[in-house]
C-alpha cells in the first residue's frame, strides 16, 4: 500500500502574527541585551576585585593589622633579629630592609644607637620598643604591640619571652658602632 503525502504551502502569516512575532522580537531583544549587559557588569566586578585583591596583597603589610609572625624555634640574639627585625631594618641593623621603603617615619639605624645616646646603649628604652612598652609609630600602638606577644608565648610550658628579650637587647648592643 502507498501512502501519498501532500505538501501544501504553508498559510499566509496574518498582520496580527507579524506583529506578534515582531513584538516578541523586541521584548526577547531587550532581554537579551539586559543578560549581556549583566554579564558584562559581572566579569567587570570580577576584575575589579581580583585588581583590588592584588593592590591588597602588594600593599605593605605595615598598614593591616594581622596575625603576628610565628615564632621560631631559636632563643639566639642574631637569629631572632633576622626573623623579626631585618624585614624593615635590614640584615645589617642600617635601617634599609626591604620593607623600610614603605615605612613611615624613616626605619632608624640600629647600630647607632649608643652613638645617639652619649655613647651608653639605651638597653631600657630598647627592651621596652620591642615589647611594645614604648610607644612608636612603628611599632604599632600601645595596645597592640608587634614583638611583646609574640616573644612571650608558652613553648612547652616555659616563657621563653624574657630569654628572647634579652638575647636580642644584646645582639643589638653587640653591633652598637660608636664611631
Amino acid at each position: 500500500m502507498i501512502h501519498r503525502v501532500e505538501f501544501r504551502a504553508a498559510p499566509e502569516p496574518s498582520r496580527y502574527t507579524i506583529h506578534r512575532v515582531k513584538a516578541l522580537l523586541k521584548v526577547h531583544g531587550e532581554l537579551i541585551h539586559r543578560r549581556v549587559q549583566l554579564l558584562a557588569r559581572g566579569v567587570l566586578c570580577c576584575a575589579a576585585l581580583a585588581v583590588f585583591g592584588a593592590a591588597l596583597r602588594a600593599a605593605p603589610q605595615a598598614q593591616t593589622p594581622q596575625q603576628p609572625p610565628p615564632l621560631i624555634r631559636s632563643v639566639r640574639g642574631p637569629d631572632l633579629f633576622l626573623a623579626y627585625c631585618a624585614s624593615c631594618h635590614g640584615k645589617d641593623a642600617k635601617g634599609n630592609g626591604p620593607a623600610a621603603v614603605a615605612l613611615r617615619p624613616k626605619v632608624p639605624d640600629l647600630t647607632i644607637l649608643a652613638r645617639n645616646n652619649g655613647g651608653k646603649f639605651p638597653e631600657d628604652r630598647v627592651r621596652k620598643t620591642i615589647l611594645g612598652d614604648d610607644r612608636l609609630a612603628a611599632h604599632g600602638s600601645r595596645e597592640m604591640p608587634v614583638w611583646g606577644p609574640v616573644f612571650h608565648q608558652i613553648e612547652q610550658d616555659t616563657d621563653w619571652g624574657n630569654v628572647r628579650l634579652a638575647n636580642l637587647t644584646q645582639y643589638l648592643k653587640s653591633i652598637q658602632s660608636l664611631k
